[in-house]
């Protein structure tokens, strides 16, 4: 698993409410899998992994592919849920989430 410090089980088990396409809500997974509980050390670090290219922002192509980064088995994300993510996240407009607007989505 990509993220230490969560429960392989809390893991398995937001991964698998959220298995059939449009039924994936950010804030319910983050709380399954124990990130919203964890400190904001540990969440820059969640953030670091899900930015695959490494370019300091998770963009929409990076968001799709979110649950494979707790999973590599995982579904993609759909073009709705995906879109319904950035936008919760991206609070200054850019296009993008920064590692504080995730914190903030996590943490709030």
């Amino acid at each position: 698993m990509a993220f230490a410090g969560l429960n392989d089980a809390d893991v398995a088990a937001a991964l698998a409410a959220c298995t059939a396409a449009d039924s994936f809500n950010h804030k319910a997974f983050f709380a399954k899998v124990g990130l919203a509980g964890k400190s904001n050390d540990d969440v820059k670090k969640a953030f670091y992994v899900i930015d695959q290219d490494k370019s300091g922002f998770i963009e929409e192509d990076e968001l799709k592919l979110f649950l494979q980064n707790f999973s590599a088995s995982a579904r993609a994300l759909t073009d709705a849920e995906t879109k319904a993510f950035l936008a919760d996240g991206d609070k200054d407009g850019d296009g993008m989430i920064g590692v504080d607007e995730f914190a903030a989505m996590i943490k709030g």
